[in-house]
């Protein structure tokens, strides 16, 4: 009698084996990030041809944890007093990222003609989930802001790496991971409480759970000296395959065909939210001494995990990338509203003006 697996359960083994047989190509053909890259464009792909692939969303909390965790790690009572002397640079890159967020959704509202509510929550460089319950709460469209952060997502995690790779980017971390061995007690120990950690930032329905759950119970760790084990590497590539398995089987056989032109238009302010954060990461960086490439990535309108996993690939600040994203997402999942609201009152006080 042969073996029957649900259909839902077929489709994730599907999407598993394509994402497997897509990251050893690219660690075979040394691509920048393949365990995450490789998984990205290969479901994508086979998703948009019509292959029913499936990731649930424990695929993805799975590999927040395994990110959140292993840069957690990296936090020592040492990296924390070097980070101490960064808190004015983070402060003006989270405004600069509102900012940007703001001026590319005005930019992607001239060049498609969608109501200003939609292209505001569409480039804000926040959550694709985050942001698409701010903007229906707000009375935009809530498809076309999944699609525009899927969209953003992957032209940010294909886009950059690749970028500094053929640029021959390349650094010299000068920060180390607490515990640089795998102790199985100390694993085990470490996996129960920063999933404890988790599940409590879930049940407080904080965003990112999986992700800041376990940064913030790793960092308290690392931070107090308490070095319990490091993360096996599997572990690791693990977490970037199934990131990238959930962020490819987003784009489904419709997303092709969800107005080309508004898809278009995402794709272009996307490029030039990317272009603007660069040059304004290597402004950053010389006027505060960060390295160039590791304020870049700290400024990128891209994802927690998807820049820190390119500072750790490229050995640039990995806890400086980390601790720039983590507090902007946390002040725009707070002030996009007031910020939107804000936007409004000017955009109407004009109209009345003029």
């Amino acid at each position: 009698m042969p073996f029957y697996f649900p259909p839902a359960t077929t489709a994730l083994l599907r999407a598993l084996l394509i994402a497997v047989s897509a990251a050893s190509l690219c660690v075979w053909l040394h691509t920048p990030l393949p365990w995450m890259i490789g998984p990205i464009v290969a479901t994508a792909a086979a998703r948009m041809a019509g292959i029913e692939l499936r990731a649930p969303v424990q695929v993805r909390e799975a590999g927040q944890w395994a990110i959140g965790t292993a840069l957690g790690l990296y936090f020592t009572p040492a990296v924390l007093h070097v980070l101490s002397s960064y808190v004015g640079t983070i402060a003006v890159g989270v405004a600069f990222a509102l900012l940007l967020g703001a001026g590319a959704g005005w930019l992607l509202h001239r060049l498609t003609g969608v109501d200003r509510t939609t292209t505001f929550f569409a480039m804000a460089t926040g959550g694709a989930s985050e942001m698409a319950v701010q903007g229906e709460r707000h009375g935009g469209l809530v498809d076309r802001i999944a699609a525009a952060h899927s969209l953003r997502i992957m032209m940010v995690v294909v886009i950059i790496p690749f970028g500094f790779k053929f640029a021959g980017v390349h650094g010299i971390d000068p920060f180390v991971q607490g515990a640089r061995v795998v102790d199985v007690p100390g694993l085990l120990a470490l996996i129960g409480l920063t999933c404890c950690g988790a599940l409590l930032l879930r049940r407080l329905n904080w965003p990112n759970a999986w992700v800041i759950g376990p940064l913030l119970v790793a960092i308290a760790l690392t931070a107090n000296s308490v070095n319990l084990s490091a993360l096996p590497q599997w572990i690791i590539n693990c977490g970037q395959l199934f990131i990238g398995v959930s962020l490819g089987t987003r784009f489904t056989p419709a997303f092709l065909h969800t107005a080309p032109c508004y898809l278009a238009g995402v794709a272009l302010s996307a490029f030039s939210a990317i272009l603007v954060a660069a040059g304004f990461g290597l402004l950053l960086g010389a006027w505060s001494g960060i390295h160039p490439a590791t304020a870049i990535l700290a400024t990128s309108p891209g994802g927690i995990a998807e820049m820190s996993l390119t500072a750790k690939h490229l050995q640039l600040g990995v806890p400086i990338v980390t601790a720039f994203h983590v507090t902007r997402m946390a002040t725009l999942v707070l002030s996009i509203g007031p910020l939107f609201r804000l936007l409004q009152r000017w955009t109407s006080s004009r109209r009345i003006g003029a």
